[in-house]
């Protein structure tokens, strides 16, 4: 299985740009994204930057790496990992949300 790892632009290179995050560093293709400024948070994959990403879209990818990395060494009490999810009942995106007239949206 591969995901992707938030990282986050440290340094500047012409089509590239070191990036890190939670121990890692690496040096990531900026083509797919075009160049971004330091402090920009970026979906790593396979050496290149995928996407940009949110500081709080990062912060929760962040979060659910950890609680897939707690669960692989044994651990079972995720909760902490999903504290925005916790105690609340998930709401579907609205595209997926019943119409008035009781249809899914398209």
């Amino acid at each position: 299985m591969c995901i992707g790892m938030p990282l986050q632009v440290v340094a500047l290179e012409e089509h590239h740009a070191w990036c890190e995050a939670d121990g890692q560093r690496e040096r990531l293709d900026m083509a797919l994204v075009g160049a971004q400024p330091i402090g920009t948070w970026v979906l790593a994959f396979l050496g290149s930057a995928r996407q940009v990403m949110g500081a709080e879209e990062a912060t929760q990818a962040r979060a659910g790496r950890a609680a897939l990395g707690a669960v692989l060494d044994g651990g079972s009490d995720v909760d902490a990992f999903f504290a925005d999810l916790v105690g609340r009942t998930p709401e579907l995106p609205e595209h997926l949300r019943p119409t008035t007239s009781g249809k899914i949206a398209q």
